[in-house]
């Protein structure tokens, strides 16, 4: 492949048959991600996974941590710093309640996957250490679904860390996947004392890489990603700090990105509206061009 853009073999036949009329589209699970970044001597780093070969949607490529929402996180009221939740919920286009759940789960997933969490026992201070026993517990009961984040903040008397995170962008899956996502992208910055952990069940692999490094990787075809991924690991180039790309989350344009495919010509051409390094051409029976 020229780059390591991913692309099932699955999807030529059901783009074909999405633009005949003979797929009906899913919808969307509401998701949160969260790209994590702390500063080094030379410039921002961003925590990645490996995902798993053996999971169902985008084995093996790079992604960040996070996951679909938690419906139980709508309807209870969590201790809260930061934004209100009528902020966040102008911020993300979505309810009062869909903006706590959304903003949970960007937190949860965080503190599932990388052992990094963004609550504290006050609204001006984060916990120092999550790596104890008990800590860790209370982890795979989160990943169990046997504990709700809002639960598990009520039992440790935590306030979640709002401020602490930035809306980057949005992006809906395509019409035509089988597992379709509606996921906000945040940013935030490692907290003083925490470290990453490798705690993932569905990644194989973690890094802390620079954007640019990530970015010609995938440009050299030896790391794969989907289109979200490597398009916000471009944006995060231009900043050299974690604080900097902090800053400039709020004047981040939350328009969703949600591909486009169409018959044009005998083929199908398959496109990210204001991402064109994605377009796909199709020919009638054959591989993408």
């Amino acid at each position: 492949m020229a780059n390591g853009q991913w692309y099932p073999p699955e999807w030529p036949a059901r783009i074909r048959a999405l633009a005949e009329g003979t797929l009906t589209p899913v919808t969307p699970r509401r998701a949160a991600t969260v790209m994590l970044l702390k500063d080094t001597g030379t410039g921002t780093a961003v925590h990645m996974l490996r995902r798993r070969a053996s999971m169902a949607f985008a084995a093996g490529a790079y992604a960040y941590p996070g996951g679909g929402v938690d419906p139980r996180d709508d309807d209870h009221t969590v201790r809260w710093a930061g934004p209100t939740r009528a902020w966040w919920a102008g911020r993300l286009g979505v309810p009062e309640s869909d903006a706590q759940a959304i903003v949970c789960a960007a937190v949860r997933e965080m503190y599932e996957e990388a052992g990094v969490l963004l609550a504290g026992p006050t609204p001006d201070s984060v916990v120092g250490d999550t790596t104890g026993d008990d800590w860790e517990a209370d982890r795979v009961a989160l990943v169990g679904r046997e504990l709700s984040f809002a639960e598990f903040l009520d039992r440790r008397g935590l306030v979640l860390r709002s401020d602490l995170l930035g809306a980057w962008t949005r992006w809906i899956t395509p019409e035509f996947e089988p597992r379709r996502y509606d996921t906000w992208f945040f940013v935030a910055a490692l907290p003083e004392g925490q470290r990453t952990r490798d705690v993932s069940t569905e990644a194989d692999r973690t890094v802390w890489i620079a954007p640019g490094e990530a970015a010609a990787s995938y440009d050299r075809g030896e790391l794969l990603m989907m289109p979200p991924t490597i398009a916000t690991l471009r944006q995060l180039v231009p900043y050299g700090t974690a604080a900097g790309a902090l800053a400039a989350a709020p004047g981040r344009d939350l328009t969703p990105v949600l591909a486009e495919a169409r018959l044009e010509d005998g083929e199908v051409v398959l496109s990210w509206p204001g991402h064109d390094e994605f377009t796909k051409h199709i020919p009638a029976g054959g591989a993408p061009e």
